[in-house]
């Protein structure tokens, strides 16, 4: 009996690799009074203080899954993962 290759962490998983799950990245968290937010209207802009290359947070659920970077490449922001959170 021959023995089989450990199977990769994408084959243990590929039955369900096509089940839409949704991930969250937790840019910033801010404080702001009720009066600011009822003072919302369309084109509002929230200040935050972070910026491109800052480190983050992404979840999927409500738990840690992973780490990474805002990233700006021309007119569009997005994540870059730096590390993934083994902690079991």
């Amino acid at each position: 009996m021959t023995a089989q290759p450990a199977k990769t962490a994408q084959e243990q998983v590929s039955h369900i690799a096509t089940v839409p799950i949704e991930v969250e990245v937790q840019l910033d968290r801010r404080w702001i009074k009720m009066s600011e937010v009822l003072d919302f209207e369309e084109g509002s802009i929230i200040e935050m203080h972070r910026s491109a290359g800052e480190n983050l947070d992404i979840y999927i659920g409500a738990r840690l899954v992973a780490f990474g970077e805002i990233v700006i490449i021309e007119n569009t922001m997005g994540v870059r993962i730096t590390d993934f959170n083994i902690d079991r």
